[in-house]
């Protein structure tokens, strides 16, 4: 395997961990990026731009992050009330008034974060085109029924975050979450990171697609336990609906797809793109100062919802629009926070080491939150660093 790129002095072990994940772990192409302090100590890529293809992947190739989406969005609305432009403690139709409809007024701004808005479904799930229209996604989650009572449960809102969120961004700015990103984060700090892919980049983004490999170690599994395995069998339950608020899911190869901003599910980006968000919202780094306060950064990791996910059936950690760590999502010591993207990327911060990640891949797989490619290179990162 040809791997390009460098890996400061100790840190050799993330190179041989993503190594094997090409020889044992049926890896096509891929890439990590780990900053520590704000200085970059792994840069790694390696395999094929496109999952199916033959052309290498190059330093600067992007891929969708699927769900690592969510930490990306939910920097927004944290730095919106950093800035005393949005009160976490608000409920929703306070900003959106057409929200309040079928027992929604007593919804939280935070619930929208910490997936206990009770709006993880839709009855009546959007086509591709209508996922892609901004104001479809928003107009469906005005006009849902809580699943259970808000604030009383946490289940993971798969799709629906991102309307919520989007509309939140949009009444209190004037735009939506991935013009605002782009304006005030993403561009001004130079990173490869959108959500809504202009033109100009389009040429830089490999074909994705679904790769098979050996059963991962943790996380859901291929072969979870059964109560998992009907849950998603279940036409019926939370967790089919939850995933299914898109019918049928658009290809995420689809220009039109990679142009729009679905901020639970569609960004795009390097794995350096994807550390360097994180290393910038816990510190600073070159030419970037901070992005979170230290406050901010609390709010982010302090635990808002723990305990059996009404969607994911398993256990699940949340803060306010990150995954925590846990056993359904390790990342790299109890402080740390992020997101996972279904079948492969990853992006996390973790504050007591200076650590910042972010993987990238154009092979998805069935994991849901941890991928063994993923979790081998925080394993090789956690120990180099002598956790």
């Amino acid at each position: 395997m040809d791997v390009h790129g460098t890996v400061a002095e100790g840190f050799e072990p993330v190179r041989e961990a993503f190594v094997r994940n090409f020889e044992s772990l049926g890896e096509r192409g891929a890439a990590v990026a780990v900053y520590r302090h704000g200085r970059r100590i792994v840069d790694l890529w390696a395999g094929t731009k496109d999952v199916d293809g033959t052309d290498p992947w190059e330093h600067g190739t992007a891929q969708v992050v699927r769900s690592a989406t969510k930490g990306v969005a939910a920097a927004v609305l944290l730095l919106l009330h950093q800035r005393g432009q949005l009160d976490l403690d608000a409920p929703v139709g306070h900003y959106w008034p057409e929200f309040k409809a079928r027992g929604k007024e007593r919804v939280l701004v935070r619930h929208v974060l910490n997936h206990r808005a009770g709006l993880p479904v839709l009855d009546r799930p959007l086509t591709p085109e209508q996922a892609l229209d901004p104001l479809r996604g928003p107009e469906a989650v005005a006009a849902q029924a809580p699943a259970w009572e808000p604030g009383t449960d946490h289940g993971y809102h798969a799709l629906t975050y991102g309307w919520l969120l989007d509309e939140l961004v949009r009444r209190v700015t004037g735009q939506g979450a991935g013009q605002w990103l782009a304006a005030e984060l993403t561009g001004p700090l130079g990173l490869d990171l959108w959500l809504g892919l202009p033109e100009t980049e389009a040429g830089r983004v490999g074909r994705a697609g679904r790769v098979e490999g050996p059963e991962p170690a943790g996380g859901l599994r291929s072969r979870p336990k059964r109560s998992v395995t009907v849950a998603y069998e279940d036409p019926d339950s939370l967790t089919r609906r939850a995933f299914a608020a898109i019918t049928p899911f658009p290809d995420q190869n689809d220009p039109a797809y990679r142009a729009a901003a679905l901020p639970a599910t569609n960004a795009i980006a390097t794995a350096d793109g994807l550390a360097r968000f994180y290393a910038t919202l816990i510190g600073d780094t070159a030419g970037a100062a901070r992005l979170f306060t230290p406050e901010t950064v609390e709010l982010a990791r302090a635990e808002e919802s723990a305990g059996p996910d009404r969607v994911l059936v398993v256990g699940t950690r949340f803060g306010l629009g990150y995954m925590l760590h846990g056993s359904a999502s390790p990342f790299l010591t109890p402080g740390s926070f992020g997101h996972p993207g279904r079948g492969g990327a990853l992006g996390f911060a973790d504050p007591a080491t200076g650590i910042a990640f972010g993987y990238v891949t154009n092979g998805f797989r069935k994991t849901v939150t941890a991928d063994p490619r993923a979790q081998g290179l925080v394993r090789a990162v956690r120990g180099a660093i002598g956790l």
